[in-house]
């Protein structure tokens, strides 16, 4: 609703200035110092004061005397130098917010491609893991909220050396092909993806004490790259069952995905090929003669320039003397084929089906019918943050090329690592050493096989959950209960991993994110549940929800909405849509979770201030009651848009 009235302000301030001064102007609008200035204030003025050899409060007043109304907006005042105070009419952008409740966003732009989660397929899926699939998703839901269609991406890489290794650790270590690891996986008593976890760890460590055994690893990435014989098989079957168990464990947290590209086909339907021509057709790459880079191909340090690096500095191999690709090679083609440039195409088939929602896996055989995919103006990759230089080629690669526009369409979404408090990993059941103790945050390691497995961490949050919800709830049903308990769990966590702007460092801690106080995911859905619980009562009293379009009107809203606390109120819960547009803009999830947790606080304070069911009042308790609704929706629809349900009570 408030987005609404910004783009009314917005749009008639800029009709203004062109049909007065003849000019373009850029609008900006700002959150004045009190709230007794009014709910917005503009600073245009200023802006053309050079332009119009006019003071700013000259050019302020003009504006206030010429412009006319808007709709929502009750008055336009001059202040200080220049700036211009905007009151809203509380009463008449109520009514405007009880009209537009369930209007849809109309659809902006073209599609954008997010790409997400990429978990290499070897290994159970750990709490590093799930930063990047929380914040990926978070933001497609953001876009898609905001009008934007997206596409969501989820990258496999299942011919890479952490595949390999696990196969290594299968024939190698265990003794087993093909058909003992088809058994295995078919086998009901086994986690595989918790069993490739401590086998990986072993082979790394038998690395670590046999260095000769990094020539198996040479020898299975060749055969799995090959994709004949029984290795290549036994990475196959890895891989897709790695792939499976990851996919239920995002589920877990509302987490899906529209395609999974595999680096298989990648390979096996000559993307590369594809792109290595083209690279080599316009000069974005040479091959090199002499020194340590000989027999390579390379691209010049020049490409980087604006990366910090000058023509002197060492440019980037991009296949290596052996003829093998390297990594930001590969996905330099991909990155081509995500933007429809690279003039080829995986086929697809479904891979599985959940919610009505189909997720489909690319594929070298040939399909008849379905989707498509890739062919986005926008690309954002979201990847840690010690990616950032590989990421920063692969735009430098586009631009070589000659994309300039795609290149610039190129975002990496970058973010920092999660770490764990002391008291959580001891919860967790990992052991300490005293000076890991005394650390503010545990770094953890996949590879030495230390580490929390998502799954373990959602368990235990669940655990915990239930036990608040039994101690509230023991007379509920008990799969009632798990429910509420595993809602509550997802809301935790998600909420966690959201609340903290992208370039901080997570240190997770199992008992703050539990926290029924503070800013926590569980707060959020307490206050959601509470306005829920208004109506609820209200309707177990024998009472029978007004249709409040024909009761209020705006005058009689306007009446209630001279108290400040209720104006407040209603300010803050209609801003939804704005702080979802702002976060998204930013590509901040974390200005969300914040807005979120602002309304969560502004609606206890109403709770508690205003006793809904015990006003006498008859239209006072129609509007307490249309207030209460209007945020408990609005709530709903900000943890939506966080990926966070709330449950049926807490």
């Amino acid at each position: 609703m408030f987005h609404r009235v910004e783009q009314n302000i917005t749009e008639r301030l800029r009709e203004y200035v062109q049909a007065r001064y003849g000019l373009d102007v850029e609008v900006t609008l700002e959150q004045p110092k009190q709230s007794s200035f009014g709910e917005l204030a503009l600073p245009t003025a200023f802006a053309l004061a050079k332009r119009l050899k006019q003071a700013p409060r000259t050019i302020a007043a003009q504006f206030v005397e010429e412009m006319g109304p808007i709709e929502g907006v009750a008055a336009l005042e001059v202040a200080g130098n220049g700036y211009i105070n905007v009151r809203l009419d509380r009463g008449r952008y109520a009514r405007m917010a009880l009209e537009e409740a369930g209007e849809k966003r109309a659809a902006v732009g073209g599609k954008i491609i997010v790409e997400h989660t990429n978990i290499n397929p070897n290994k159970a899926a750990h709490i590093g893991h799930l930063r990047n699939a929380v914040l990926g998703d978070t933001f497609v839901r953001m876009l898609r909220a905001t009008g934007h269609n997206v596409e969501v991406q989820n990258y496999i890489d299942n011919t890479g050396v952490q595949v390999a290794d696990v196969v290594v650790g299968f024939v190698k270590l265990e003794g087993k092909g093909a058909k003992e690891i088809e058994e295995l996986i078919a086998d009901p008593a086994v986690r595989f993806d918790y069993y490739c976890w401590d086998l990986y760890a072993r082979t790394s460590a038998y690395y670590g004490d046999h260095p000769e055994a990094l020539e198996w690893r040479g020898e299975t990435l060749h055969a799995i790259e090959g994709g004949t014989g029984d290795v290549a098989r036994a990475g196959a079957l890895v891989a897709d069952a790695i792939v499976d168990c990851h996919l239920k464990t995002m589920l877990r947290l509302g987490i899906s995905y529209d395609v999974l590209p595999r680096e298989s086909e990648i390979l096996h339907l000559e993307f590369w090929a594809k792109a290595f021509e083209q690279l080599k057709e316009r000069k974005a790459i040479y091959f090199e003669t002499e020194g340590k880079n000989k027999g390579c191909w390379v691209m010049p340090a020049s490409a980087f320039k604006d990366l910090g690096e000058d023509e002197t500095g060492d440019s980037k191999v991009i296949v290596r003397s052996n003829g093998t690709v390297t990594y930001v090679g590969k996905d330099i083609a991909y990155q081509l084929w995500k933007f429809g440039l690279l003039g080829k195409d995986f086929y697809y088939k479904p891979w599985h089906e959940y919610g009505g929602h189909t997720v489909y896996v690319s594929t070298t055989e040939p399909q008849t019918g379905g989707p498509k995919f890739g062919g986005g103006e926008r690309v954002y990759n979201v990847i840690d943050s010690r990616q950032s230089y590989l990421q920063d080629v692969v735009v430098a690669g586009l631009r070589a090329l000659g994309y300039e526009e795609q290149a610039s369409h190129s975002v990496h979404f970058s973010y920092e690592m999660v770490a764990l408090s002391p008291r959580t990993c001891v919860e967790l059941g990992i052991e300490l050493s005293e000076e890991d103790r005394k650390k503010s945050h545990v770094e953890v390691s996949g590879r030495k096989g230390l580490g929390v497995k998502a799954d373990d961490l959602i368990d235990k949050l669940i655990e915990k959950a239930l036990e608040e919800v039994n101690s509230r709830h023991a007379e509920a049903p008990e799969e009632e209960r798990r429910a509420v308990a595993s809602a509550i769990a997802v809301g935790a966590l998600r909420y966690f991993m959201l609340k903290y702007t992208r370039n901080s460092v997570i240190a997770f801690d199992l008992q703050e994110a539990l926290s029924f106080e503070g800013e926590t995911g569980p707060y959020v859905q307490y206050a959601t549940v509470r306005a829920r619980n208004i109506l609820r009562k209200f309707a177990e009293r024998g009472g029978e929800l007004p249709e409040f379009a024909a009761r209020l009107d705006a005058a009689a809203l306007g009446k209630y909405l001279g108290e400040e606390e209720l104006w407040q109120m209603l300010l803050m819960a209609s801003k939804a849509d704005a702080a979802i547009e702002r976060a998204a803009a930013a590509g901040e999830p974390a200005h969300a979770a914040k807005y979120a947790f602002q309304l969560a606080q502004g609606f206890s304070n109403f709770y508690h201030g205003y006793p809904v069911l015990t006003e006498e009042n008859p239209e006072r308790k129609t509007f307490l009651l249309w207030l209460a609704q209007y945020c408990g929706l609005q709530m709903e629809k900000i943890l939506g848009v966080l990926g966070i349900e709330a449950p049926v009570y807490m």
